[in-house]
């Protein structure tokens, strides 16, 4: 009994709270029933920080300066609009997007969905786990090889706290978001960026050469991330129970103010991340830092300071063990909607560490295999998003809360997009 006690006591404070924004819920948002709304979109913000968005950003800002800082805003744009539509889908049916797919779609098209998206799983988490590494071997001199058994250990740790209910895990997370984004905001503000050249490059779409459209899917890939729109409608599936229709509409305000502070946070640590690798490495002529290490041992040379070093390892420490947390939770609804499958979370762990251990042994480039793992993902997306489209506008699941045809419209077109930069990326790598 004690050991459920501090679960229960978080989760039904969030449902107590979130009773009182129903009690007034005449249209006006107040700040205080927004509490208890605030969190799934910071577990999803995570994913959008993750050490792959370091790799293409940096290699963005370091190669073309500021001019692909416009990538990011539409992108996070995009992330807003899907990252809606899931917690909509969770919170309208109860039920989360594997298992809506696993309900309406034929076993055999199941099948490879579950094994499309452990795919996407195993690519984000290679990422994740090679990001966290890669900040042990930066900051203390290990070997990758014991970074990631370590980078397993704590992971691993901080899920089994997920007992303690969702309160727990929602508040370490958004604490490591902090983190990260003050990490960020002391690097610009010692490395003074360019405020012409940054506004210019914020709204001017424009791509200087070919490679900066792949690395542009890149940094989409990095940014919308699928396993995390399967995710998100899982958070919100059955956090907060709605009694009637006017509940369900109010919870969704609150929540769309939950996706809309949490990606703006992910789009700003991204955008400084940018703007750090454009003012320090773009402005000094070091045109081509791809990687993540390159960067680091730069930052003093540049800087002249070992503090933005320890910083900028500390930042991408806990981007990477947060976000292979959030991946290893993915990678449980994933296989449970899918296959209505379930394996202990310290199997998932291993299972899904098992490639970024093999890349160490094998001595491969981390930054081409974070940019590659990035492509992969971003190949994932249009199967995840063109589901969430059929699904959200569908009267009869989604009731109240069905999607009004705009948002279909600018689903659809989101989706197009993204496949268009897919199919120019296959392109790209088989004649390069």
């Amino acid at each position: 009994g004690m050991l459920l006690m501090p679960r229960a006591m978080s989760n039904d404070r969030v449902r107590v709270q979130a009773k009182k924004a129903f009690v007034n819920s005449r249209n006006q948002i107040r700040l205080t029933n927004l509490l208890p709304f605030i969190g799934p979109a910071m577990i999803a913000a995570v994913a959008y920080i993750d050490p792959g968005n370091f790799a293409t950003n940096i290699e963005a800002g370091s190669r073309y300066g500021y001019s692909l800082l416009w990538v990011i805003l539409f992108a996070n744009i995009m992330a807003m609009l899907i990252q809606t539509l899931s917690v909509r889908l969770g919170l309208a049916t109860g039920k989360n997007l594997p298992q809506l797919i696993r309900q309406h779609y034929p076993k055999k098209v199941v099948w490879f969905y579950w094994v499309q998206a452990e795919i996407v799983a195993i690519a984000t988490d290679l990422a994740e786990f090679l990001g966290a590494s890669l900040a042990f071997n930066l900051l203390f001199g290990m070997s990758l090889f014991d970074g990631a058994l370590l980078t397993g250990v704590i992971t691993y740790a901080v899920l089994y706290l997920q007992r303690y209910g969702f309160r727990t895990l929602e508040l370490i997370i958004a604490a490591m978001i902090m983190a990260v984004s003050l990490g960020f905001v002391f690097q610009l503000v010692s490395s003074q960026p360019d405020s012409g050249a940054l506004m210019h490059g914020l709204v001017i779409p424009q791509f200087p050469d070919s490679y900066a459209v792949y690395l542009a899917a890149g940094m989409l890939g990095a940014t919308v991330m699928p396993h995390v729109i399967y995710l998100h409608s899982a958070l919100a599936q059955n956090r907060i129970i709605t009694r009637n229709d006017e509940n369900r509409i109010t919870a969704m305000r609150y929540y769309r103010l939950d996706v809309f502070i949490g990606m703006a946070l992910a789009g700003l640590i991204n955008m400084a991340i940018l703007l750090l690798a454009a003012a320090v490495f773009f402005r000094h002529g070091e045109h081509n830092i791809a990687s993540i290490s390159d960067s680091y041992k730069l930052l003093t040379i540049v800087q002249g300071k070992d503090l933005s070093q320890i910083i900028f390892g500390i930042t991408l420490l806990i981007s990477g063990l947060s976000s292979s947390i959030v991946g290893t939770l993915s990678g449980q609804v994933i296989m449970q909607g899918f296959v209505q499958f379930t394996i202990p979370v310290w199997l998932r762990r291993a299972i899904t560490m098992a490639p970024a251990i093999v890349i160490i042994m094998m001595g491969l480039s981390e930054q081409k295999v974070l940019v590659f793992s990035q492509v992969i993902l971003s190949f994932g997306i249009p199967f995840a998003l063109i589901p969430l489209l059929y699904f959200t506008a569908k009267k009869s699941l989604m009731g109240n809360l069905v999607n009004r045809k705009w948002i279909t419209v600018c689903g659809m077109l989101t989706a197009m997009v993204i496949i268009m930069l897919n199919i120019y990326v296959i392109g790209y790598s088989l004649l390069s």
